[in-house]
């Protein structure tokens, strides 16, 4: 499965606006420039952030993107699923179908061995990034490097 660099890019932008005071929003510019990402493109991304309501963005001078919900509450799928949408990795066209032994009254989404088996593994992935926050990577990171907290609202500031 191949996902979209916006994707590592929401989630480490989450993390960071984790680390910001509640309510301080923080200019896109400022964000991109953390990682030397590219303004337009990553405000695509928090856009798409903020219409799942993961992040609350804000207009005026002192106006930008802050988490919209508590870091706890926003699983890693809730940001994939923002960033890539919500549809199935794997998709089923039923060309059984057309093969061998094919019966058109059959629906092959539910009776195929292969589509059952791309299923099964896609839900255990879901399953493991909705059980993962970005409460927990940020504590990791934390543990891992504790300057990481201070070291980001120095560069947010």
């Amino acid at each position: 499965m191949k996902m979209s660099e916006g994707v590592e890019w929401a989630l480490h932008t989450c993390v960071n606006l984790s680390w910001t005071d509640p309510g301080d929003a923080v200019p896109a510019a400022r964000l991109a420039e953390v990682f030397s990402l590219p303004t337009a493109y990553l405000s695509k991304h928090l856009q798409a952030l903020a219409r799942a309501g993961i992040l609350i963005s804000t207009t005026g001078p002192r106006g930008g993107f802050r988490l919209g919900r508590d870091p706890a509450s926003i699983t890693l799928l809730d940001v994939v699923t923002a960033i890539e949408g919500p549809e199935d990795a794997f998709r089923c066209r039923q060309i059984l179908k057309d093969g061998p032994g094919g019966r058109p009254d059959v629906d092959y989404r539910r009776t195929c061995t292969i589509s059952q088996a791309m299923r099964k593994a896609e839900l255990a992935w879901r399953t493991a990034l909705a059980e993962q926050t970005i409460a927990d990577v940020r504590r990791t990171v934390e543990q891992r490097d504790p300057t990481a907290p201070e070291a980001t609202r120095e560069r947010l500031r």
